[in-house]
């Protein structure tokens, strides 16, 4: 009998989950990615044993975007030493990003070929270290400034019910030996305030195969 997909509630001040196509500027789609969901699942729990596939996302608050210009720098510092001219290397990157983002991400642990234990393990470590809060290093939302919090559901979450073409969305990294990632992608849409996320069977970032 199939299990349930574990579930926890994430939120923060400030997301941004970069389109791809976006070269320049960055550009959040309106809701979480099923990578930027993984990764807040693997700060809070993550064995060799396994990896995490993502089924569903629900979006909890109003999609509210703010916009922010900072100064980069476009080089690198030469390993000779020699230096770096911050005037010269100066940039202008503007981001559009989320406000006060709120979601609950589905998801399973899936064991790695030739693991032997009961996924159920997994599942309980999880939901415990939910519970306390515990996580190996903090979650975040897109990008490492924007950092999330998180929670046990406690059944008031109510999803936006919002509908919106999202346009291709990573799914995963494919790797292959003595060759470079693959991209994989799906067609990405919001249903009703929920972004169901395809099932991969590929070797990937996460690990499954």
């Amino acid at each position: 009998m199939a299990l349930p997909p574990v579930q926890v509630k994430v939120w923060g001040d400030y997301a941004c989950f970069t389109r791809p196509e976006m070269k320049v500027e960055r550009v959040s789609y309106s809701v979480m990615t099923p990578s930027a969901a993984r990764g807040v699942l693997e700060a809070i729990f993550w064995k060799p044993e396994f990896t995490w596939q993502v089924r569903e996302i629900h979006v909890l608050a109003p999609i509210r975007h703010f916009s922010l210009v900072r100064n980069e720098v476009n080089a690198r510092m030469s390993p000779r030493g020699s230096g770096l001219d911050i005037t010269e290397a100066r940039t202008q990157r503007h981001t559009l990003g989320l406000v006060q983002p709120a979601y609950l991400i589905y998801a399973d642990p899936l064991l790695r070929q030739g693991v032997s234990e009961d996924v159920a393990k997994y599942r309980d470590q999880f939901r415990r270290r939910v519970e306390r809060g515990q996580c190996y290093h903090r979650p975040y939302l897109g990008c490492r400034e924007f950092a999330a919090s998180f929670a046990r559901p406690d059944g008031s979450e109510r999803r936006e019910p919002i509908n919106e073409p999202l346009g291709l969305m990573l799914l995963d990294l494919e790797y292959r030996q003595d060759a470079p990632a693959e991209p994989h992608f799906f067609q990405a849409e919001l249903v009703d305030g929920v972004l169901q996320v395809p099932s991969f069977s590929f070797n990937t970032v996460g690990g499954a195969s």
